[in-house]
């Protein structure tokens, strides 16, 4: 096997993997350094779901922080979030009016929340600026939802928007340009049956 998950087989021809991950930059807009992440089923094109989703995007997200302080942030659907942290012994916190700040859950933890809230997005922060509550940023996600990143992302090392239906995750990074999140995540993608690609 390649370290990208690809299978050399017979004749030197290339077995790839059933799922992808492509991660490459983005252009979303003036200013903004952003890298996208998107996981698919490698023949199909189609967003990746369920449970091994869930298990993927778990080490890819722990990969991105690599060890930094990181929270999850919810700003919508907040009671059944609320209820759900309760029932499964997750620490949380209210913020900024409309919004749950959830302290670097473990891989457990993550995993349960991708897969049952598959159909959301969630907000991800990286970097020392996480340890402590940022309530200009917390007030901003109550009343604008994730947009919020896009004037907050350079006080950390990455703001994140993960999209788990939709096979998406968005990077804003002042830091991390696409080779960077690619060396990241490629140990953790070993254990699962994952090609990463870097699209031309």
């Amino acid at each position: 096997m390649s370290t990208n998950g690809a299978t050399i087989t017979g004749g030197n021809s290339m077995e790839l993997p059933p799922f992808s991950l492509e991660v490459q930059a983005l252009d979303i807009g003036p200013g903004i350094k952003s890298v996208g992440l998107e996981l698919i089923g490698t023949e199909n094109r189609e967003p990746v779901n369920g449970p091994q989703a869930a298990e993927i995007w778990t080490a890819v997200v722990l990969a991105l922080a690599a060890g930094e302080t990181y929270t999850i942030d919810f700003f919508s659907h907040i009671v059944r979030v609320t209820e759900f942290c309760i029932a499964h012994h997750i620490s949380f916190r209210p913020a900024g009016g409309r919004s749950l700040v959830l302290h670097e859950p473990n891989a457990e933890h993550l995993r349960e929340l991708f897969e049952r809230f598959e159909a959301e997005s969630f907000g991800i922060r990286a970097g020392a600026t996480a340890r402590q509550p940022d309530t200009a940023l917390e007030a901003d996600l109550s009343r604008r939802g994730l947009d919020a990143y896009q004037l907050a992302y350079g006080r950390y090392t990455f703001c994140g928007i993960l999209e788990v239906g939709d096979g998406w995750l968005t990077i804003l990074s002042d830091t991390m340009w696409s080779s960077e999140a690619i060396r990241r995540v490629r140990p953790a993608l070993l254990p699962f049956d994952v090609y990463l690609a870097r699209p031309q």
